[in-house]
């Protein structure tokens, strides 16, 4: 039986994307109120899609959110005890917050989004434009945050979200097979020590999507999984990564920040454009996007083990992300067309055929490699959600409503990121909705086979954990 959630106050979701789609019915499916409490304001008219819920009570209302309407749209649908779940695009994630904290209200996002216009501005320092400066500002801006005031959780989506819950059962998984005697750790001093003590040098978020349809991207067309306008925007970010204390030398393109905790560089391109090599347990060696997330700075900040103010242990964290087929000819159609999006955009759901979304963390270091994550193919996908859906919005949307759930049961706790939550809690929320969630071990490195043809001189053949070893553009 389905365990209803009670919640008292009023939600406004804004956007009605791909991943508002299966959050939805979740919310529905978990919350115990009635839909009449319930709102979503949508740039685009999803009422034809939203009948049923509408005919239930569910308030709905298109309209673009801009600078000067955000305040008359929020005060209709929210006050204070109420919940605002962002999955918007191009909406200020910082501006939303703060107009929460104002009405004492709840907030949560998969990413910290800004206004329209800024990702592709030329004319902002390629610095700001990337998701460690937008971090940044949003943890300085919560500083002004009164103690105890209402819970706003940044990033907790798939990746960044659910990959950092994955990353500490990694770790305790890892530490039981290496014979370190440790309980579970409970602070950010204690996670980071456990991580030094694993010999781990090297996180990736490690994700291969194989799902395929029966109606192929044509020419002019973006075809994804999930968000397009959420894809290129961050596909058009500077390439991010957090940056480890073993690396020997920074890429000849890499820069480092001048402002706040220094964790992580960001490379002089775009992410869509950056590749490195991974692997997962199904798909094996695969060379992915090195997209920038929200995680990969989180990541290596919060695992930093400090000694008299220097970073003595920090490590290389960053998304390697092979997208499904058809998105990763849409991201070559982006590049040709000189990072132009392209007219049509399209979500695969009913047509996908087979195929299984395989998202997970992959650590590495001294002890070789170790994958642990979610393997949710499309036929459990259906039968968990219905024929509409694919596997990777339920990656998503899952860990959107355990992020709900723990805001709600610990409303005052200011800034929260994926990290400063309980690992436990969220996995046992989302399990149900990820298919095999599985740890792997395995002896795979990336100067595996590097050798067969040619001996590449930029290779460090010493230390296969050289972020110069991953990076293949």
């Amino acid at each position: 039986m389905t365990r209803k959630f009670p919640l008292k106050g009023r939600i406004l979701m804004l956007g009605y994307g791909s991943v508002g789609r299966c959050t939805l019915p979740l919310i529905d499916r978990h919350f115990d109120m009635p839909l009449s409490r319930m709102a979503i304001v949508e740039a685009d008219d999803r009422s034809k899609a939203l009948a049923p819920y509408i005919a239930r009570g569910l308030k709905y209302e298109t309209t673009p959110i801009v600078r000067g309407n955000l305040d008359a749209v929020l005060s209709k649908y929210l006050g204070k005890g109420d919940l605002l779940i962002n999955l918007s695009v191009e909406v200020s994630s910082i501006e939303l917050m703060n107009w929460c904290q104002a009405h004492g209200a709840l907030y949560i996002d998969t990413c910290i989004e800004p206004w329209a216009g800024y990702y592709d501005n030329v004319s902002i320092p390629a610095h700001e434009r990337s998701n460690y400066f937008l971090r940044y500002t949003a943890l300085e801006n919560a500083k002004k945050w009164p103690k105890g005031s209402p819970s706003a959780l940044l990033t907790h989506g798939a990746n960044p979200g659910l990959v950092s819950h994955f990353l500490k059962q990694a770790l305790l998984d890892l530490a039981k097979k290496l014979g370190l005697s440790v309980a579970k750790p409970t602070s950010k001093a204690e996670w980071a020590q456990l991580m030094m003590k694993t010999g781990t040098k090297v996180v990736h978020v490690a994700e291969h999507d194989t799902q395929i349809s029966n109606d192929p991207k044509k020419p002019g067309e973006f075809v994804n999984t999930w968000s397009v306008p959420g894809f290129v925007g961050e596909g058009l970010q500077p390439a991010e990564l957090g940056w480890g204390t073993h690396e020997k030398r920074l890429p000849a393109d890499g820069h480092e920040h001048p402002v706040g905790p220094k964790c992580a560089i960001y490379l002089g391109q775009p992410g869509c454009v950056t590749q490195v090599r991974s692997w997962t347990p199904i798909g094996g060696p695969l060379i992915g996007f090195l997209i920038t997330h929200g995680e990969s700075i989180s990541t290596s900040d919060y695992f930093t083990v400090w000694d008299n103010g220097k970073p003595v242990f920090r490590p290389t964290c960053h998304y390697s992300y092979h997208c499904c087929n058809d998105a990763v000819l849409s991201v070559r159609e982006l590049q040709m067309n000189g990072f132009h999006i392209q007219d049509k955009h399209r979500i695969l759901g009913p047509e996908i055929t087979q195929g299984i979304d395989e998202l997970g963390v992959l650590l590495m270091g001294d002890f070789g490699a170790y994958w642990y994550g979610s393997q949710l193919g499309i036929d459990e996908a259906r039968q968990l959600m219905g024929p509409e859906f694919n596997a990777t919005s339920i990656q998503v949307a899952a860990p959107v409503l355990a992020g709900c759930m723990y805001m709600i049961e610990n409303p005052t706790r200011g800034l929260l990121e994926p990290e400063d939550l309980d690992h436990d809690y969220v996995l046992d929320i989302c399990r149900p909705y990820l298919g095999p969630v599985v740890g792997v071990h395995s002896d795979w490195n990336p100067l595996q086979g590097r050798d067969r043809l040619y001996k590449e001189p930029q290779l460090d053949w010493k230390d296969p954990w050289q972020f110069q070893n991953f990076r293949v553009s």
